[in-house]
C-alpha cells in the first residue's frame, strides 16, 4: 500500500505542474490597441490676446522723416467657437469664428524737420471679427496628453475707431489736434500657426491649452479731422503688420461614434488616446486525472496436507 500512495502523489504533482505550465500560458496584462478615430467635433476657446503693431505710418509734410516710435496695444479678451473633422488619430481640421475684444492702442512718434523735432501721441481702440479655416497634426498620445501643431488662413474684420493724435504744428509750433468722427472697419488677410497640449479627459471631452502667432493684417483708419489747424490735410493712418500672439484654453466636445446631429454616417470609434482591446483566452482543457488500476489481490496457496506438521 505504501508503494500505490508514493505513486498517487507523484501522479497528482506532475498534474499540478502541467496545470501550471498552461496557466503560465494565458496574457497576465490587456494589449493595447490602437483605435483609428474619424468624426465630428465642437469646439470652443477663450484667451487673451498680446498685440504689437510694426509701424505707423500718417502724411508728413515734405522734407520730413520718422525717427524713434513707441507703439503699443493693451491685451484683450478673445472669444471663439467652431467646428471640424478628425480624419484620423494624426489629422484634424476645422472653421472658426472669433471675436477679439477692444484693445487699447498707444505710442509716439517722433517727426523731424531739419533741426526741429516734432513729437505726436496717439491714441485708438481696435477690435476684430476673426475667421479662419485651420488644419492641425496631432502628434501621438501619452498619458492621456496629446502635444499639436497647426496652421489656419482666413479673414480678419478689423474695426479701428476713437482716433486721437495729438502734436506740435511744424509751421507755428503750436499744439495741434486731430481726431476721427467715425470708426473704420477694413477686411484684411489673416493667417496664423499654433501649438499645444490637449489632455484627454475621456473618449469625446478634449481640453486644448495653445499658443498662436496671428497676423491681422494692415488695417487703416478713418479720416482724421484735425483742430487749430486751417490747412489740415484730412490724413488717414495705416497700421502696418499688426500680429499677436495669443493664449488660449479650450474645449473640444467629439461626437459619439453612431449617434449625434445626423452625424452617425460620418462618425467611426472614438480614439482617445490607448484603448485597451481584450484579449481573447487559449481554449485549453486540463490534463486528465491518471487512472489507476489497483493491483489484483494476491491469492496465497494453503501447502499440502501432506506437509503439515
Amino acid at each position: 500500500m505504501s508503494s500505490f500512495k508514493i505513486f498517487a502523489m507523484a501522479s497528482a504533482a506532475a498534474g499540478l505542474v502541467v496545470t501550471a505550465a498552461n496557466a503560465a500560458d494565458l496574457p497576465l496584462a490587456p494589449i493595447p490597441v490602437v483605435q483609428e478615430f474619424a468624426g465630428w467635433y465642437l469646439r470652443g476657446d477663450i484667451g487673451m490676446t498680446n498685440q504689437q503693431v510694426n509701424s505707423l505710418t500718417n502724411v508728413v509734410a515734405p522734407g520730413s522723416s520718422v525717427g524713434t516710435r513707441f507703439l503699443q496695444f493693451d491685451s484683450a479678451p478673445l472669444f471663439s467657437l467652431g467646428g471640424g473633422l478628425q480624419f484620423n488619430n494624426w489629422l484634424r481640421a476645422d472653421i472658426t469664428g472669433e471675436y477679439r475684444g477692444n484693445a487699447h492702442f498707444h505710442g509716439q512718434q517722433i517727426a523731424q524737420f531739419g533741426n526741429i523735432i516734432l513729437p505726436d501721441d496717439y491714441h485708438a481702440s481696435k477690435s476684430e471679427w476673426l475667421f479662419l479655416a485651420n488644419a492641425y497634426v496631432d502628434l501621438g498620445t501619452w498619458w492621456c496628453l496629446t502635444p499639436f501643431i497647426g496652421a489656419g488662413v482666413g479673414g480678419a474684420r478689423n474695426m479701428i475707431s476713437n482716433v486721437q493724435d495729438q502734436g506740435i504744428i511744424g509751421s507755428n509750433g503750436t499744439v495741434g489736434f486731430g481726431y476721427t468722427f467715425n470708426d473704420n472697419a477694413q477686411w484684411s488677410l489673416a493667417w496664423d500657426v499654433t501649438a499645444g497640449l490637449t489632455y484627454n479627459v475621456n473618449d469625446n471631452l478634449k481640453v486644448d491649452l495653445s499658443w498662436r502667432f496671428l497676423n491681422l493684417g494692415s488695417p487703416q483708419t478713418a479720416v482724421v479731422h484735425c483742430q487749430n489747424t486751417p490747412a489740415c490735410p484730412g490724413a488717414f493712418y495705416t497700421l502696418r503688420d499688426i500680429t499677436s500672439e495669443d493664449f488660449r484654453i479650450g474645449l473640444r466636445w467629439v461626437f459619439p461614434a453612431g449617434g449625434g446631429f445626423g452625424l452617425a454616417a460620418f462618425s467611426q470609434p472614438v480614439f482617445a488616446g490607448q484603448q485597451y482591446a481584450p484579449v481573447p483566452q487559449p481554449e485549453y482543457a486540463p490534463a486528465p486525472p491518471p487512472q489507476y488500476v489497483p493491483a489484483p489481490p494476491q491469492q496465497y496457496m494453503q501447502p499440502p496436507l501432506s506437509s503439515r506438521g
